[in-house]
């Protein structure tokens, strides 16, 4: 083997696993821009923040997402540890954030409890574009009111975050799938419809209809789309409370002139799921002049959570939560710089070894005075330091070498115009605020 090869196989044995990435730069800033938008809709709203651990107990997961569903029976990243508890590293955040809701005693405060929440999930599924292992989620929850208000302003406040990231042709696909009472019936329906196609459809729904039949009228494969074109809907057996529940969030979102399709084939494979659920669609169009609606967001109404995770009681919520990988790679994506961006005004230059030791307290000195800079302490020329102020596009430099170390100076320079001044360091504070000014 060449020590080029060698090397090559090095490499390949410490790469970041299938499905998961590094975000470097631009793309990094990107993120922290959407998670500090989407945040700031969501707190004017009236949500708070939340986090949840990365690793929860498996049983949060395996109690609540029900058996037949794709995460809970494939996906799950789980683990042993030396003590003998079983952890799974979060696949979806809404289990989570109930169990945070009925341990810290949540249900005592004043009803409902708003959250938000932003951060990484895992799932072992095939990686496909917009769609990792690794996968970033901003997410939205209201716990504690069965109110048709809150599916309406959950849909409300996610269409606003993404309308707010550049989002122009979004719409809402929209179902209900009752609640434990009516959707009983409806599950007894369609499998009894089914049964009668079993030999139309693909090996995995004839597995779903032994033990999650809902799932059927979530299936892609070619094969299916026949037998599901003429299957019972959910909305053919709704109660006249979910029926009531379902018109009141269609009113609010014809209100808000919010473009909405129902979708009688939508649902949400997890148990928990009840009454309202919802996908938003991008409506991109593609360099082929077609429309090519992508799922960036979902959610729904999860009644039956609580009580999936030990709780005597119901706990009637709803939430969704947003796709940010979907998000960032769509064309109509609009960068937002992330506060955390400080363009620099400054170049900060240093010359000589008593200047270079005394280049921190300067930098201090800027940055008490909210003055960003960009600098190359590791350099040593000037001529180097210079191009790489210049490549920068800071409209100012400062130029602190061994003559202004002795007499504690600076030289300022005015990168445009090359006109210098040399300003002492006990006012360049007050300097700085004055430059400021003149760049606002």
């Amino acid at each position: 083997m060449t020590q080029e090869k060698a090397k090559k196989t090095r490499m390949e044995d410490i790469a970041s696993p299938k499905g998961m990435r590094d975000i470097l730069d631009k793309e990094y800033y990107a993120f922290q821009g959407f998670f500090e938008k989407a945040s700031e809709v969501a707190i004017y709203y009236g949500f708070r923040p939340i986090e949840t651990p990365i690793l929860e107990r498996e049983t949060v997961f395996t109690s609540s997402l029900g058996v037949g569903t794709d995460i809970r029976d494939k996906e799950m990243y789980s683990l042993k540890t030396k003590g003998g508890d079983h952890l799974a590293m979060r696949p979806e955040g809404t289990a989570a954030v109930m169990r945070a809701y009925l341990e810290h005693g949540m249900h005592t405060l004043p009803q409902p409890v708003m959250l938000y929440y932003y951060g990484p999930f895992f799932r072992h599924e095939n990686p496909q574009r917009g769609r990792l292992r690794e996968l970033r989620q901003f997410g939205l929850e209201i716990l504690g009111t069965q109110k048709s208000i809150a599916d309406a302003l959950i849909i409300r406040s996610m269409t606003l975050i993404l309308e707010e990231a550049g989002f122009k042709n979004i719409s809402i696909e929209i179902n209900s799938i009752g609640d434990k009472e009516c959707r009983s019936g409806y599950i007894r329906e369609l499998t009894s419809y089914y049964k009668k196609h079993l030999s139309e459809i693909c090996a995995h729904c004839k597995e779903r209809a032994k033990t999650n039949p809902l799932r059927l009228l979530d299936c892609k494969d070619a094969k299916c789309q026949g037998p599901k074109a003429n299957a019972p809907t959910p909305l053919d057996s709704l109660c006249n409370d979910c029926r009531h529940h379902f018109k009141e969030v269609i009113e609010y979102l014809e209100e808000m002139s919010i473009p909405y399709r129902i979708n009688g084939n939508l649902v949400r494979g997890l148990d928990y799921y009840t009454r309202t659920v919802f996908e938003i669609m991008d409506n991109t169009v593609n360099e082929r002049g077609e429309i090519e609606p992508l799922a960036i967001a979902s959610g729904g109404r999860y009644d039956l959570l609580a009580r999936s995770l030990g709780s005597k009681k119901d706990v009637p919520a709803v939430g969704g939560g947003i796709g940010v990988d979907r998000v960032i790679m769509s064309p109509s994506h609009k960068m937002i710089d992330p506060r955390i961006i400080k363009k620099p005004k400054i170049y900060f230059i240093q010359l000589g070894a008593d200047a270079k030791m005394k280049s921190l307290g300067i930098i201090e000195i800027l940055r008490k005075a909210r003055v960003p800079i960009a600098q190359s302490l590791s350099k040593d020329g000037l001529g180097q330091q210079l191009a790489q102020a210049e490549r920068s596009g800071a409209p100012f430099a400062i130029i602190f070498g061994q003559k202004e170390a002795m007499e504690n100076t600076v030289i300022v320079r005015n990168m445009e115009t090359r006109s210098q001044e040399i300003v002492k360091l006990e006012t360049l504070p007050d300097f700085v605020k004055h430059l400021k000014e003149e760049l606002r």
